[in-house]
């Protein structure tokens, strides 16, 4: 389960028979603890203290999380509703949820987030949105959680960032968005992000980025691009990284094996404060003769071809040019012959 010291605390805990805990739930003394996974609730119980710390409806039967539904649990700073088939939240669905820390929602069927929905979660650090059927996020989605440190957005069906998507976020330290249909990274979509330091985009569909779109990630240090569906790369793109160090993850992709391509890893190879960890895991997929070989064992060879065609262009473009002066010179001299000729003639006549 997601919080495993919490749940040794529970095990030691004893079991209150009190007339604020909600039936089928088990209530923990002194610690404020409040158990109620998967007792089939089809909505939040009613009858939980105002004191309670930590509650776990994660496995229920919610389908929906209704306005207020925790309205009076000032007190409350972790909430686990995961596997609960949550389709809608409704409007102020965590009202008086201010103090909360951590929300864990993944394993639902949430196909979209409301415009109110970090409206009363500014205090939290950590938000599990995984394993959903999110779409897209609206602007104003996620803009109040001032807090959040770290936020989990994979598996879900995400096909587009719109420019601004995590504004607010000026505290995200990582962010998971692998497993998503992601088809390109726009400059825009990741502005706003000062210390982020993790940024999983693995197992998407990415085939394009565009050469600004990392520029304002100062603090990254990781980048996951494994499993898209990349076949070329710009070096300015990674340029653009003005970190102490970045690690990339670039393995699973199909990449196109030409010299443009050897070039790009030779320079990011070289580049003090960027880190190819998966470098000899590359594979290339085309040309097909190259399918499944490793750059590393490759790019040496990938330039030969072109390097072949250059020097046979400059002898053929030489040998013309000297043909050309060889031609030339000796029209100039045939004609210098026909001049002294048709002058030794006219002065014969005319003697």
């Amino acid at each position: 389960m997601l919080f495993p010291a919490l749940l040794l605390l529970l095990a030691l805990s004893s079991v209150v028979d009190s007339k604020e805990c909600p039936h089928h739930c088990l209530c923990y003394e002194h610690s404020d603890l409040v158990d109620c996974r998967a007792r089939g609730f089809l909505q939040v119980p009613h009858g939980l203290s105002h004191g309670t710390w930590l509650l776990d409806l994660g496995g229920n039967l919610l389908m929906e999380v209704r306005s207020r539904a925790f309205a009076g649990l000032w007190s409350l700073r972790v909430l686990v509703l995961s596997d609960s088939g949550i389709q809608l939240l409704q409007p102020e669905a965590f009202y008086s949820l201010s103090f909360l820390e951590k929300l864990d929602m993944s394993r639902n069927k949430l196909r979209r987030l409301p415009s109110d929905f970090s409206h009363s979660l500014s205090s939290v650090r950590e938000l599990r949105l995984d394993h959903n059927t999110l779409e897209r996020l609206e602007v104003s989605s996620l803009e109040h959680l001032e807090s959040l440190e770290k936020l989990d957005l994979s598996h879900n069906h995400i096909i587009f960032l719109q420019p601004g998507a995590f504004r607010g976020l000026s505290r995200l330290r990582h962010l998971y968005l692998h497993a998503n249909q992601l088809g390109a990274v726009r400059h825009g979509s990741l502005s706003m992000l000062p210390v982020l330091e993790a940024l999983q985009l693995g197992q998407n569909n990415i085939t394009h980025i565009d050469t600004e779109a990392l520029a304002p990630l100062h603090s990254l240090t990781l980048l996951g691009l494994e499993g898209n569906q990349l076949q070329h790369l710009k070096f300015k793109t990674f340029l653009s990284l003005h970190t102490a160090g970045t690690h990339l993850q670039l393995a699973g992709n199909p990449w196109n094996c030409d010299c443009d391509l050897h070039r790009v890893f030779s320079k990011l190879l070289s580049v003090r404060h960027l880190h190819v960890d998966d470098y000899h895991n590359v594979t290339c997929h085309e040309p097909l003769q190259l399918a499944g070989a490793s750059l590393a064992w490759v790019d040496s060879q990938l330039c030969m071809a072109e390097t072949a065609t250059v020097l046979v262009i400059t002898v053929t473009v030489l040998v013309t040019v000297l043909a050309a002066v060889v031609m030339a010179e000796h029209t100039r001299k045939k004609n210098q012959h026909g001049v002294k000729s048709w002058d030794a003639e006219s002065q014969s006549q005319e003697r």
